[in-house]
Parts: C-alpha cells; structure tokens; sequence
C-alpha cells in the first residue's frame, strides 16, 4: 500500500502496524462479519485501510485522531485508495469524542480496534463497552511491549497504562478475553482479544 510512504513524506512517526497485522485485522474483521467498525488512533490511515477491506458495500468506519495533520494526511490516503466516502475521520481527544458518541448513542459497532494513547487505554476500554452491540469483537494493539508488561515496577505509562488495562479486563464480566503475542516486523509485542458477550 503507498500510504506507508505516504506517511512517511508527511513526517508521521512510523508507528503503523504491520502489513501481516493489518492482514489479520481484516481477517478478524471479516469473521465477525463486522458491517461498523471504531478505531481509536488514526495515525495515516493505514490500519483503517485494512479495516475497510472487511467491510460490506454499506459498511461504515468511523476513526478517531488527535492530530489534524495525521487526519489530514489519513484522508489522502483514504481517497486515493477510493474507501474515502465510507471512513469518518473525527478529529480531537479520543476520550473527549467517545463521550460525544455514547451521548449521541452512536452504539451497535461490530468491532473495535484501540491503538493510541496507552495511559488511556482504561478510558478507551470503558467508553468502547458502552458503543459495542453484544458479540462484538474489540482488539487493543501494543499489548505486550518486548515483555515490558511483566515487569510490575516499570514506570513508563505506556505499560502502566497496558498493565490497568489487564486488570480492567479482568475485572469486567461482560468481557471473555485473552492476549496473543506477535513477533516480527514490529518487534515483540501484542494484541488483546476481547469479545463483548450478551446480556
């Protein structure tokens, strides 16, 4: 996909997933048969290609992005790649705009797929509960930090933040959930997995 090089002539920080995870975000997208999908972290746009893939005809995306230049920038890559009419980009404080969302009871979304800013991962998690039909699938990128996740004195907030986000899942029943771990072109790290279940 150009967008990668895209982004890197617009100065983003290269900070995407992978193309072999972008393929199994697809994938998980494609087998829970996801018509709406949120995603909380933008960037260029690249993981929000990958999604679109998944989606039916009418499918809708909607994505969120602190930045207006990584928007900016996320929306050429949209509409050269011809999905531009079916993504929303919103622009502002993740948290901020899901708490406009679940007020405007924008809910029923398929899959969710969080990938921003650690330390608010618990937010991101809460917020993403109350906009998820029952079944849907969320994925949380960034999980494991090359086992940095382990290490119950490490102060960086990017595994402080990763780490409550592992007790807020444990502590949610209406979540069934686990962690897989990815090894490759973006090191060690990984996903958490997470399926809302009904009532």
């Amino acid at each position: 996909m150009g967008a990668l090089a895209a982004n890197a002539a617009a100065g983003l920080p290269p900070i995407d997933v992978s193309a072999a995870q972008g393929r199994m975000l697809q994938l998980f997208a494609l087998m829970v048969g996801a018509r709406r999908i949120l995603e909380v972290g933008t960037l260029g746009g690249y993981s929000t290609l990958w999604l679109t893939q998944a989606l039916p005809a009418d499918g809708r995306l909607v994505t969120l992005e602190l930045e207006p230049h990584h928007a900016a920038v996320a929306r050429r890559n949209l509409d050269a790649a011809g999905v531009g009419g079916r993504v929303d980009i919103r622009v502002g404080p993740a948290v901020a705009t899901l708490a406009t969302m679940i007020a405007a009871r924008e809910g029923d979304f398929d899959l969710i797929f969080i990938d921003a800013d650690k330390p608010s991962n618990v937010a991101y998690l809460q917020a993403a509960l109350a906009l998820a039909r029952p079944g849907a699938t969320i994925i949380v990128d960034n999980v494991v930090r090359e086992g940095a996740i382990l290490d119950p004195d490490h102060s960086d907030p990017r595994v402080t933040g990763t780490r409550a986000l592992f007790d807020a899942v444990k502590a949610e029943p209406r979540l069934l959930a686990t962690a897989i771990q990815t090894v490759g072109a973006k090191h060690w790290d990984g996903f958490l997995l997470a399926r809302v279940l009904p009532a």
